[in-house]
């Protein structure tokens, strides 16, 4: 995914609105408006509806986490299709209170699915949280950080993650995969444009 979160240099504002539009599920076809900053890349339809087909024999009623969620756009894609609960953490408060407004537009607390926005450090969220497994983590952290690595490090050693669970990754299409952690496999493996996206999976 380009990336979906904004981390703003400070001193300078954002460049406008844009526009995520939600492509398979419930909510179809929906479109949501969000401020356009530095750094926040919705991932692209192109590639959320191949990651999603991927996706549709265990997103139905799956436990997601969405590490950098910025506009929102594959936590609220999973939520969409059937999750049964989406956690999106968002380290910038301008951009969580936006993922905030979308459930209030979407009426998701009317929804069978509960989703929650925890305006958090990733990293910082994944080592003092208790331990709690989802099937499906996202992560696509902003292309100029080097947060991949060190995310896929801290699900795998504080127990986010168990067999089974999948794992997405998505980064700059020059830029390798980080060395997965132990157990972890590699799946799925695509470039579309300057991006390159994947799935992890770990195997008993």
């Amino acid at each position: 995914m380009a990336r979906d979160r904004p981390k703003t240099p400070k001193g300078q504002g954002s460049r406008g609105p844009g526009v995520l539009r939600l492509i398979g599920g419930r909510w179809r076809g929906r479109r949501l408006a969000f401020v356009e900053q530095p750094g926040l890349r919705p991932t692209s339809d192109r590639v959320r509806e191949t990651l999603f087909n991927w996706l549709a024999p265990v997103i139905e009623g799956s436990e997601c986490l969405d590490c950098f969620a910025g506009s929102g756009a594959l936590g609220l894609e999973a939520a969409s299709r059937g999750a049964a609960s989406v956690v999106l953490l968002e380290q910038a408060a301008a951009a969580a209170r936006q993922l905030r407004g979308h459930l209030a537009a979407l009426a998701a607390d009317s929804a069978d699915v509960q989703i929650e926005v925890a305006q958090a450090d990733a990293l910082d969220w994944l080592r003092r949280q208790t331990s709690r497994r989802f099937d499906l983590v996202f992560l696509d952290p902003p292309f100029d950080g080097d947060l991949l690595g060190p995310a896929c490090e801290l699900l795998a050693r504080r127990g986010w993650v168990g067999p089974g669970s999948l794992i997405y990754l998505e980064t700059d299409g020059a830029r390798a995969l980080p060395d997965l952690p132990a157990g972890w496999q590699l799946i799925r493996d695509k470039r579309a444009g300057q991006v390159r996206y994947a799935l992890a999976e770990v195997v008993p």
